[in-house]
């Protein structure tokens, strides 16, 4: 499942707080995203992040 979208799927998916809230989401939780797609939320969230680091920086963190 693609992050696009979002909001428009789950009422617990809201606008970024405290950050660029065109980019960033906040999710509720304990409200209606079950467990594995809140899973899901934070390793696509993680591998975004991971994939814009420098290669170097990866290697050193000993990330693919």
């Amino acid at each position: 499942m693609g992050l696009g979208g979002l909001r428009e799927q789950f009422s617990a998916v809201q606008p970024g707080y405290h950050m660029n809230k065109k980019h960033w989401n906040t999710v509720l939780v304990n409200n209606d995203v079950d467990d594995p797609t809140l899973m899901k939320f934070i390793d696509k969230s993680y591998k975004l992040v991971v994939d814009k680091l420098p290669k170097k920086v990866r290697d050193e963190m000993q990330i693919g």
